[in-house]
């Protein structure tokens, strides 16, 4: 089934919102935007145009003032133009950047900084008749639609408004000094810009939660995309294990380079090999510093005897240990007993050695929980099935 066909009415989970704004799909408010262009652009004139007038005043009164050197040297007449030049530029600059400032800012606080080239790839999809056709009838666009025909309308109404109250005022301008006129046409524009800000401001107010509500809702996801996702985050249950399985291979190679420090290794005979460290001084129980199933069972018994490290045959403990104990750590209390009684056999077997005492007698063969050896859950479960089969 097609993704676009299905129920979205989950939230977006934190991985596809973070992915989004990777590619660069954040929630974006234009009316902030415009916003932001006409206040710093107000902001700008106001602040800039007392100091740019007077530097275009003065450099008008040296464009006007001529003698004979000015008229001998031609070439003062391209430099003056030149200045001139220079203060209209750095004027429009100011402008620029302090508008082109505002509009970033509107932007981050919009939708997050974002750094991503992304948007700016060309991507031939949109040139698509089709999929544009489509998307004249999505719910955002409707939406925007719908705001930016009610924007129209209050604009055109507030414009009207103040055009209709201010039609006397301006048509006796022509009775009035020039200087006067001129304080009172500039007043009657700021006011009205004023007035344009105001609905704009209020507008961005509305329209900047809209978009994030339009946005999140756009990102909205599907129940199988939802699995995907966790597919995706967990892994491959099966890859998973065969990951483990490498990596505890790996370090049960490793770790045939600590056999000759155990005190004894285990085997049963020949399908598993576990090598047992214990001191008494640094450790609280014994520990198991490496095991290995048949090869590597084999590789651990010959390094073992090399080194002369005793090598015990314990089917059910080599069993047990190698099922439920992991290399570099402890082994399960259950099984204490049963290692002690190895150890005391290997203790009593070095100081015979020694000539401190007579040789033991055989191999013990301690009691093992039937619940931690493999073999027999193995056969229980066999049984189990066979009692099962008709």
């Amino acid at each position: 089934m097609d993704q676009g066909s299905q129920d979205r009415n989950l939230p977006a989970s934190e991985r596809k919102l973070r992915k989004a704004r990777e590619d660069g799909q954040v929630s974006r408010s234009e009316d902030l935007s415009h916003l932001a262009v006409l206040g710093a652009g107000a902001a700008s004139v106001l602040l800039l145009s007392p100091i740019l007038f007077d530097r275009l005043r003065h450099s008008m009164a040296q464009q006007l003032s001529f003698d004979a050197t000015t008229i001998r040297q031609t070439g003062s007449m391209f430099t003056r133009l030149s200045d001139a030049t220079a203060v209209g530029l750095a004027g429009c600059a100011a402008m620029a950047a302090i508008t082109t400032v505002a509009v970033i800012l509107a932007a981050v606080i919009s939708g997050g900084w974002v750094q991503s080239l992304k948007p700016l790839m060309p991507d031939f999809s949109r040139l698509s008749p089709f999929k544009g056709f489509g998307n004249l009838f999505s719910k955002k666009k409707m939406i925007s639609t719908a705001k930016t025909m009610v924007m129209m309308g209050i604009l055109f109404t507030v414009a009207t408004m103040f055009l209709r109250s201010g039609m006397q005022g301006i048509a006796s301008l022509i009775l009035q000094p020039s200087s006067l006129a001129i304080r009172y046409l500039v007043e009657w524009l700021t006011s009205g810009l004023g007035l344009m800000f105001l609905v704009l401001f209020l507008a961005a107010l509305i329209d900047l939660p809209l978009q994030m509500f339009l946005h999140k809702d756009e990102m909205k996801m599907s129940h199988q995309e939802v699995k995907e996702e966790g597919k995706e985050s967990d892994g491959n249950p099966q890859m998973k294990a065969k990951i483990r399985q490498k990596q505890r291979d790996i370090a049960q190679g490793g770790s045939i380079n600590a056999v000759p420090k155990a005190d004894f290794v285990v085997m049963n005979p020949t399908h598993f090999a576990v090598a047992i460290r214990y001191d008494e001084q640094t450790m609280g129980a014994p520990r198991v510093i490496s095991k290995g199933a048949d090869l590597l069972a084999m590789k651990i018994r010959d390094v073992a005897k090399h080194h002369a490290i005793p090598v015990l045959q314990s089917p059910m403990l080599a069993r047990a240990l190698y099922a439920n104990s992991e290399i570099d750590q402890d082994i399960p209390s259950s099984l204490y007993t049963a290692v002690a009684q190895v150890l005391a056999y290997v203790y009593r077997l070095r100081a015979a050695m020694r000539g401190e005492g007579p040789y033991p007698g055989d191999v013990p063969e301690p009691f093992i929980p039937a619940e931690l050896d493999p073999l027999h859950k193995t056969n229980k479960t066999n049984n189990a099935t066979k009692a099962g089969t008709p």
